[in-house]
């Protein structure tokens, strides 16, 4: 079981990915924007956590960058309904462990979460 913060403006998104990730019994943290992502990610040092990319007080990219300042391990997975190549490129680039478009397949998220779990304890 891992604590996964779960980052995105919609709730819909955030009930979504919840369901299924209580359903493979980890521990789900949401925040609902940028700011509150970071204060959640101060406070609870999740495990890993999934970012949307688009958000009204900021952009998933400023979280991504603020994220790395304070913890350079940290373990993120972008999750954006944003596909294009460049946009994966930029967020690699930020530091993002994976990126999925959405819809996300739950086997797809979980994959991408087992494997950034596993780097954090290979490193």
């Amino acid at each position: 079981m891992a604590v996964i913060l779960v980052v995105d403006d919609s709730a819909y998104a955030r009930r979504l990915m919840r369901k299924n990730l209580e359903a493979a019994e980890h521990e789900v943290v949401e925040a609902d924007g940028g700011m509150a992502a970071i204060e959640s990610y101060f406070l609870r040092r999740p495990d890993v956590v999934l970012l949307d990319l688009t958000m009204e007080d900021l952009s998933g990219l400023e979280v991504l960058r603020k994220l790395r300042e304070m913890d350079a391990d940290a373990r993120v997975i972008v999750v954006s309904a944003d596909v294009q190549s460049s946009t994966e490129d930029l967020v690699r680039e930020a530091g993002a462990d994976s990126f999925l478009g959405k819809p996300v397949a739950t086997d797809q998220l979980l994959s991408a979460i087992s494997a950034a779990i596993g780097k954090s304890h290979v490193e």
